[in-house]
């Protein structure tokens, strides 16, 4: 049997199988058995999914570490966001990555979907004058800063 021993520090956030737990002190923990979890940067609260590739996430993260009873649900909800967020962009290499995405939440591969996911956030974030980490709304000034040198508009993903 493979184990997986993780590090925690005093104050991180992990959720396993649908369980929050929140560290106290820092820690050693090993996973003996095959388990669903996230750790605290990757886990969105519901009340962060303010955009729509920011719900498409959040369905994914209900579909993988939600309680059992919400797992199917949450990748129904995805599917049709994800149909949603294809129709509305104008960005080919967000619908590729919310196809892949979801392929790769169907075959188990949560990580990546969910890595995936992340990236068209990021995307949607600066074609939207979003702060990325939060989906909230930039200040008008702060916006151009995050575009890379030269580029005149966000148009691909990196």
């Amino acid at each position: 049997m493979s184990t997986l021993v993780l590090e925690l520090r005093a104050g991180d956030l992990m959720v396993v199988n649908g369980a929050s737990l929140r560290f106290r002190g820092r820690t050693r923990v090993e996973l003996v058995a095959k388990a669903r979890f996230l750790f605290g940067k990757q886990v969105m609260a519901p009340e962060s999914a303010t955009t729509p590739a920011r719900r498409i996430y959040f369905a994914l993260q209900c579909a993988y570490v939600g309680p059992e009873e919400e797992r199917e649900t949450g990748m129904a909800d995805a599917h049709r966001l994800v149909a949603e967020f294809q129709e509305a962009t104008t960005s080919n290499m967000a619908r590729q990555l919310l196809e892949r995405a979801l392929a790769l939440a169907e075959q188990d591969e949560w990580y990546q979907a969910l890595r995936l996911v992340r990236h068209v956030m990021r995307h949607e974030a600066a074609v939207l004058g979003l702060d990325p980490a939060s989906g909230t709304p930039l200040p008008p000034g702060a916006i151009a800063a995050l575009r890379p040198a030269g580029a005149a508009h966000v148009g691909a993903m990196d």
